[in-house]
């Protein structure tokens, strides 16, 4: 049987976690972060890492904002098939909740209208939206507030089918040694492979929601992985760009078939604040 929403539902359930994803960074990457003071090897990048720890810690006791970039609102809709809409057009609703998360939450509003016009919209809408229907009659709601300075930091190429996996890892390292401590390491490597120009990319963003320590359930790509991670923290960039031991706190791998004439790689990075939230409704 078909379950049937109005659209209005998601306004307040958008807000909430527009605010948790922006105060509370989650266990998981706190965790990492511990693993990673414990690891670093430099002076300068224990005290780095311990700042970013404190930072958390603090932002979630008092409800502030973890980093002054509140970044472009990515909001991920997983619909069920059997979910039957009414009401406004979902994606005003999505908009209204952003709008009133930033606005009711004391966040930075950075985005503009236009690219080129340059004028802010002062409500840091609108959204990224992303939806995929998947099975059942719920809908989970990711929020993901990116920041510009690793979103920016973003590439894709389309390398021939016979680089293979070498050619994979020498755009990635080459990638890592080109932006340098700019995406705000310690960061998280989100790679798609495969697909389109735009699946490729979108998996890179998607892959950065996988929770730290998990590797793809493909022995082929966690391997690539953990080799990646390696080579990535054997750069020296280190925290912050300032030098030592852990520039990368998980490289995550997706990939999706794709045509014989193509082996499309997408980078995306996740600046060390990496936020999101999320609900089932």
């Amino acid at each position: 049987m078909s379950r049937i929403l109005n659209t209005e539902i998601i306004i307040p359930i958008i807000e909430k976690l527009v605010k948790k994803a922006c105060y509370e960074l989650d266990d998981n990457l706190m965790c990492s972060f511990r693993k990673a003071y414990d690891k670093e090897e430099s002076k300068i990048g224990k005290e780095t890492i311990k700042i970013l720890i404190d930072n958390g810690e603090y932002a979630k006791k008092e409800q502030l904002a973890c980093c002054h970039n509140t970044g472009t609102c990515i909001v991920i809709m997983e619909i069920g098939q059997h979910v039957c809409w009414e009401g406004k057009p979902l994606k005003d609703q999505v908009n209204q909740g952003v709008r009133q998360g930033y606005e009711n939450g004391y966040l930075r509003k950075s985005m503009v209208a236009d690219p080129l016009e340059r004028i802010n919209t002062n409500d840091n809408t609108p959204a990224i939206l992303h939806t995929e229907i998947v099975d059942g009659d719920r809908v989970t709601i990711t929020v993901m507030p990116k920041g510009g300075g690793s979103e920016n930091m973003g590439t894709f190429k389309t390398l021939l089918p016979g680089d293979g996996i070498d050619g994979i890892k020498d755009f990635v390292l080459e990638t890592v040694r080109r932006v340098g401590g700019n995406p705000c390491p310690p960061y998280i490597i989100g790679i798609g492979v495969g697909g389109t120009m735009d699946h490729c990319s979108w998996m890179a963003k998607k892959a950065l929601l996988r929770p730290l320590g998990e590797f793809n359930a493909k022995p082929l790509y966690a391997q690539l992985e953990a080799e990646l991670l390696e080579a990535v923290n054997n750069t020296g960039i280190g925290p912050l760009g300032m030098g030592g031991r852990i520039t990368a706190l998980g490289v995550h791998v997706d990939y999706y078939p794709c045509h014989i004439t193509a082996l499309p790689v997408a980078i995306n990075f996740q600046c060390n604040a990496s936020r999101h939230a999320s609900e089932i409704i």
